[in-house]
């Protein structure tokens, strides 16, 4: 299973006509150039599940930051790390939920 359709299968997994109308997931793109996306863990069973951030800058244009705050996941990263942003969320997410793994 590719990256996008395990997001989208973990995110329907939480839609519960609840969860979904306060949280959610976004992908924004950056003006420095990159992406940004953010995934809300309020109310899934991440949200008390500690997160090693991960941090790596080889240079201006290849850099990748994934951090957990305030129950939120947050990844961004240059151009090229929308799938390796996706990847770092889904493969926390894979070790303590029940997500298909990629």
């Amino acid at each position: 299973m590719n990256r996008f359709a395990q997001l989208q299968t973990w995110y329907a997994s939480h839609c519960n006509g609840e969860w979904e109308h306060t949280y959610g997931v976004r992908i924004d793109s950056l003006d420095n150039p990159g992406w940004w996306v953010k995934v809300d863990l309020a109310g899934t069973e991440l949200e008390q599940v500690s997160f090693a951030p991960r941090l790596e800058h080889r240079s201006e244009i290849d850099w990748l930051d994934c951090k957990v705050k305030d129950k939120i996941f947050d990844g961004a990263g240059d151009p090229s790390k929308l799938e390796s942003i996706l990847a770092v969320f889904l493969d926390w997410a894979t070790q303590h939920e029940r997500v298909p793994a990629a």
